[in-house]
């Protein structure tokens, strides 16, 4: 498993891996290591914002974009064009559990979540397309 370090269990998951009982989907239950997370901020560093969060909130449409996002990419980068710092707290912590994500980073008006997803497209997922980056491009 990539990432975790951790077995598959007979049925296909992760142990560190469950439903989340809102969604259906899985949720990382362990958070991500100190060397995970430096190197999913290397290779968000060079990402661009998919989904921009404005005055008018989180609505369907952008908790759908979100969940697209996280699918495909499972590393996004996020844009919270709030002025206030508690309002960017706030929304960030609801993106967060509206999505079974987990964060990564927040400087400023930027956030970085990461959703593992294990039938991902190779193609599309920033961690398989930069797995040997290491902050090198």
């Amino acid at each position: 498993m990539r990432g975790h370090g951790g077995e598959l269990s007979p049925r296909g998951v992760s142990p560190y891996h469950v439903r989340c009982a809102p969604t259906g989907k899985k949720q990382d239950t362990m958070s991500l290591s100190q060397a995970q997370k430096k190197a999913f901020r290397s290779i968000g560093h060079h990402l661009d914002p998919v989904v921009t969060v404005s005055e008018n909130g989180a609505s369907e449409g952008v908790l759908a974009e979100l969940d697209r996002a996280l699918s495909d990419h499972e590393l996004v980068k996020v844009k919270l064009a709030l002025p206030d710092r508690d309002d960017r707290t706030a929304m960030l912590d609801e993106l967060v559990a509206a999505s079974g994500a987990e964060l990564v980073q927040k400087i400023g008006k930027m956030a970085l979540l990461y959703r593992h997803n294990p039938r991902v497209n190779p193609k599309l997922s920033n961690i398989t397309r930069f797995e040997n980056h290491h902050g090198r491009r």
